[in-house]
């Protein structure tokens, strides 16, 4: 009778979260569904291509930047990378939705949420867009093991079929029916207060949201100028774009190389810079430099050497601060040692 009541439990509360089992599901295997059926996604230097998606997510991403950093590094890989999670997210999100194997698919929900997180928790223009997304599918994820699957699921179906999975302690852990632990609600308190602690140390970390000023790294672009270096006749500088809309570049319209009290030494134009040549610029990611139609484009996460003439003026005076101007107007500026 025990058996009976408990076996009953468990089905209605796999019933229960039957539509988060099929919104969730349906959230990753529509990742395959838009790269590979709708539009392909995976070739390397076409537009939309994921791997500079991913690598979007490269300055400000929370722990696994090193990983994010190599794979964006090593163009093969990081197709090859790319290629295999979407597959992952094909598999689990079919498999969350047919509510087959649904504990370990679940595993895989949460893992595959905890990397978008941590990956790109710090993205949103107008909202905390892919924050809410991650620690939204890390709590689904954490449901969906407690339930598996009800009624309406294969694992059900099996079950039906052969009772006595039922009594299999690997098919309990891996699909669905009564989870065999001792104290659930240690493990649930457990687990739901380390999956809150999670969510308010991302939502701080990333969008300062529990305590402090509130910032959006999203709105505005940033960009690092390092390793400025000069010769006889050129001028070297590496430009990193740290912050601002993933779905647009930082538009380059001017850079100028000023003397110590600020005159203008030397300029380049948003005409000049829309036709520097790929020679002056040296990528380090997939994500590119590159000039565009009226400016020089600086996509999100990429990072280049750049380089151009100034051996017009290094006879006339001493070249002090290089400064880079967007066409949003804001300017950054960095002395010349």
């Amino acid at each position: 009778m025990k058996h009976t009541t408990n076996s009953q439990s468990s089905d209605l509360a796999g019933l229960y979260t039957l539509s988060l089992r099929m919104v969730i599901g349906w959230t990753y295997f529509s990742a395959f569904w838009r790269r590979l059926i709708l539009e392909n996604k995976l070739i390397p230097d076409e537009k939309g291509y994921i791997g500079e998606k991913f690598n979007h997510f490269l300055p400000n991403a929370l722990g696994i930047k090193p990983v994010i950093e190599y794979l964006v590094t090593h163009p093969d890989a990081l197709q090859r990378s790319m290629m295999i999670f979407t597959i992952i997210e094909a598999i689990v999100g079919l498999l969350i939705i047919l509510g087959l194997f649904t504990r370990l698919m679940s595993i895989g929900i949460f893992s595959l949420a905890l990397g978008i997180l941590l990956g790109s928790g710090w993205l949103g223009t107008t909202c905390l867009d892919e924050w809410q997304i991650g620690v939204l599918g890390v709590a689904g994820g954490f449901v969906l093991f407690l339930t598996g699957s009800g009624p309406y699921s294969l694992d059900h179906y099996f079950m039906k079929k052969n009772k006595g999975f039922t009594q299999r302690k690997w098919f309990q852990w891996l699909g669905s029916g009564n989870l065999p632990v001792s104290k659930p609600k240690t493990l649930v308190l457990a687990g739901s207060l380390i999956i809150f602690g999670l969510t308010l140390y991302t939502n701080q970390y990333f969008h300062g949201g529990v305590w402090g000023t509130l910032h959006n790294k999203s709105v505005k672009p940033k960009l690092e100028i390092s390793n400025i270096s000069h010769n006889n006749s050129d001028l070297k500088f590496e430009v990193y774009r740290t912050e601002g809309a993933d779905v647009y570049g930082s538009f380059l319209i001017g850079i100028q190389v000023l003397d110590k009290k600020g005159n203008i030494l030397k300029e380049l134009d948003q005409k000049e810079l829309s036709k520097l040549s790929k020679e002056s610029i040296k990528n380090h990611y997939v994500a590119k430099v590159k000039p565009g139609k009226h400016s020089l484009v600086i996509p999100l996460g990429a990072k280049a050497d750049v380089c151009f003439s100034i051996h017009d003026i290094l006879q006339k005076e001493e070249i002090y601060t290089l400064k880079l101007i967007d066409i949003s107007g804001i300017e950054w500026a960095e002395s010349i040692r």
